[in-house]
C-alpha cells in the first residue's frame, strides 16, 4: 500500500533478485547463480533505453552477498553474449583465462582425455577459453555498469506478495506489467505463483572451498580433475587473483572425519587461507513453466537448479537473461507484440532439460557412481565414463552448439532451398568470423559489427558490388521506406573482397548454406537476432 511517505511506484518490469540474471535490466537479478540472471536482465533494459521503466530489488543487504565463492566459470558462448553487450572485456582483464587442463588418476599419474580436457578444444570463437572469475568480481563490474544508466540495485527490499490482475489487458499494468523472478532456487516468485519445481535432491553432498593452496602439484594453475579413491573426482580450478578452488564429494567417510565442516576443517584439507567454503546437497530441478499468467517470468536458479559438476549454473542464467532482455525491450518500444515473450520458454526450456540430463549423469560419475539405468559394464571405471560424457557434451557445455527449435523467430521455410546441402538450420548460433573493413582494410569480426542493441541484424553478403549495387540500392530503399523496419533493423553489407581469405570458418559456413554459389558470390541475406542466433536465410 502506498502513503504520502511511501508512494506506490509503477514500472514496466520489476526484477526480483540482485544477481547476474537480474542484470538483464543492463540486461536483470541474486543468489549463487541467480544473481547473474537478475543483473544481466536489468543491464540490458537500461542499456536499451528503459532505465526509468524498471526496478531491481533484492531482499538481502548486498554486503551479505559479497562473499568470494559461488559460480566461477564462463564458457565461450556466455562470453560472446556478454561481449555483445559490451561487458566481457572488463571481465577478461580481471579473470584467469584458462586454456590448460590436467587430469590425474588414483595413482597420481597424468592421464589424457579425461575430466576437463574438452576445454582445450573450444574453437570457432574469439572467446576460445574458460573465463574464470569469481562471481563477486563479476557482480561488482555488472553493478557499476548498471549504475552508469542510473539504475541501482535496491536492497534490502523484499517481495512479500504477488497478485496478477486478470482484468488488466496484456501489457497493461497497475503496479508492474511484467515480473521477473530471478530470486534463486528457493524463489519466492515461483512459490507464490505455485509453479511446480520438478525433480529431486539426492543424498550426495559436495564441498567447495576457495583459498590460497599449499601444494606441490606440477600443474597447479590449470583446470584439473584428480581421481581420488577417498574424495571422488576432485575439482581443482585455478582462480583469479592467485586463488584456487577445490571441490570434492563429501562422502559418509569424510563426514565422519568432520562432525562439523567449518573453516578449520577446510584448512585441514590443505588450504592455507580460506576465502569461502560451502557444503551442499546435489540435485536437479526444473520449473514446469518459465512463463506464466502472460506476465511473470522465471530465470536462472529460480527455474532450474543443478549440481556444479559441469559449471553450468551461471552460464545458463546468462542465457536466460539475454533471451529475455531484448524481447522485453522490443515489446516495451512497441516494436513487437507481447506474444514475442512466449518464445522465451519455447527456446530456453528444451535446452535446460538437455542440460539437466547431462548433469544427472555427470554428478553421479563425479561421486564415483555409474549413471542411473547404466546398461554398460557394471565394473566400468566412473572416471573413464565421465571423460566420455564430458567430451560428448563439450560443444553444448561451451554453449556454441545451443540452438532453438522452430518458432516465429526461427523459420524453416527460408532454409528449404538449401536444406539438402546445408548443415545449418534456423535457431543456430551465427558464426563469429573475421571480416575486413572496406576503407581501412583493418580486420574485424562479424560479432563485433553486430552488437546486441535490441535490434535485428540483416547481414547482406553482397557478392561483387559492381554487379549487385543496383539490387542493393533497391533493397536499402525498401527498408528505409518503412519507419517500423528502420527501428527494428540494423543492416550490414559485406562484399566478397572484404572477407578475410584466411577465415575458413566463414567460407565453409557460406558454402554450406550455400551463400557461395560461384567464385563471384551471388548475393545472400542472413537475419540474426540480438543474440546472433540465425533466424532466416534467403
Amino acid at each position: 500500500m502506498g502513503s504520502v511517505n511511501n508512494p506506490v511506484r509503477h514500472v514496466d518490469v520489476l526484477i526480483v533478485g540482485g544477481g547476474p540474471v537480474g542484470w538483464s535490466a543492463f540486461s536483470l537479478v541474486l543468489h549463487p547463480a541467480h544473481i547473474h540472471a537478475g543483473l544481466i536482465t536489468a543491464f540490458q533494459l537500461a542499456k536499451f533505453g528503459h532505465p526509468h521503466s524498471i526496478a531491481i530489488i533484492e531482499k538481502h543487504p548486498k554486503s551479505s552477498q559479497d562473499q568470494y565463492g559461488r559460480a566461477i566459470t564462463l564458457y565461450p558462448r556466455s562470453s560472446e553474449i556478454l561481449d555483445q553487450l559490451g561487458l566481457a572485456d572488463e571481465l577478461a582483464q580481471e579473470c584467469f583465462a584458462c586454456t590448460n587442463t590436467v587430469s590425474y588418476d588414483k595413482f597420481g599419474k597424468e592421464v589424457k582425455g579425461r575430466g576437463w580436457s574438452f576445454m582445450e578444444d573450444m574453437k570457432d570463437t574469439q572467446w576460445d577459453f574458460a573465463l574464470v572469475l569469481r562471481q563477486k568480481y563479476q557482480e561488482d563490474i555488472f553493478r557499476r555498469r548498471l549504475m552508469e544508466f542510473g539504475v541501482h540495485l535496491e536492497a534490502p527490499v523484499e517481495l512479500i506478495q504477488v497478485h496478477v490482475d486478470d482484468s488488466v489487458p496484456q501489457g497493461g499494468y497497475k503496479i508492474t506489467a511484467y515480473l521477473v523472478g530471478a530470486d534463486g532456487g528457493r524463489s519466492f516468485v515461483r512459490r507464490a505463483l505455485e509453479v511446480p519445481f520438478d525433480g529431486s535432491t539426492t543424498e550426495d553432498k559436495w564441498v567447495r572451498i576457495d583459498g590460497m593452496i599449499e601444494t606441490n602439484m606440477p600443474k597447479s594453475r590449470a583446470y584439473g580433475a584428480i581421481e581420488s579413491p577417498t574424495h571422488g573426482n576432485v575439482l581443482w580450478a585455478a582462480l583469479d587473483h592467485g586463488a584456487t578452488r577445490i571441490g570434492f564429494a563429501f562422502t559418509a567417510e569424510r563426514q565422519r572425519a568432520y562432525p562439523e565442516f567449518n573453516e578449520a576443517a577446510a584448512v585441514a584439507e590443505a588450504i592455507e587461507s580460506v576465502d569461502w567454503f560451502t557444503v551442499y546437497s546435489v540435485g536437479q530441478r526444473v520449473a514446469r513453466n518459465f512463463f506464466t499468467k502472460d506476465s511473470v517470468f522465471l530465470a536462472g536458479d529460480a527455474c532450474h537448479t543443478r549440481s556444479s559438476g559441469a559449471a553450468q549454473g551461471m552460464n545458463t542464467g546468462i542465457h536466460d537473461a539475454s533471451n529475455l532482455g531484448w524481447k522485453f525491450s522490443m515489446v516495451l518500444d512497441g516494436l513487437a507484440s507481447p506474444s514475442l515473450l512466449n518464445t522465451y520458454e519455447s527456446e530456453r526450456l528444451p535446452n535446460v532439460q538437455k542440460l539437466i540430463t547431462y548433469d544427472e549423469d555427470i554428478s553421479r560419475l563425479m561421486t564415483m557412481q555409474l549413471p542411473v539405468g547404466w546398461a554398460g559394464d557394471p565394473n566400468a571405471d566412473p572416471n573413464e565414463i565421465l571423460g566420455t560424457v564430458m567430451d560428448e557434451a563439450s560443444t553444448f557445455t561451451s554453449g556454441l552448439s545451443i540452438a532453438f527449435e522452430l518458432n516465429v523467430l526461427n523459420v524453416r521455410r527460408t532454409f528449404e532451398s538449401i536444406a539438402k546441402l546445408a548443415p545449418v538450420s534456423p535457431g543456430q548460433r551465427g558464426p563469429d568470423v573475421q571480416l575486413q573493413k572496406p576503407g581501412t582494410n583493418e580486420a574485424t569480426r562479424l560479432h563485433k559489427e553486430t552488437p546486441n542493441n535490441a535490434r535485428f541484424h540483416v547481414v547482406v553478403f553482397a557478392g561483387e558490388p559492381d554487379r549487385t549495387s543496383g539490387l542493393l540500392g533497391a533493397f536499402a530503399q525498401s527498408l528505409e521506406v518503412s519507419k517500423i523496419f528502420m527501428k527494428m533493423l540494423d543492416y550490414q553489407y559485406i562484399g566478397s573482397r572484404h572477407l578475410q581469405k584466411v577465415d575458413h570458418q566463414l567460407l565453409s559456413f557460406l558454402e554450406s548454406c550455400p551463400l557461395v554459389e560461384s567464385s563471384t558470390m551471388k548475393s545472400r541475406l542472413l537475419m540474426l537476432d540480438m543474440g546472433l542466433t540465425l533466424g532466416s536465410a534467403v
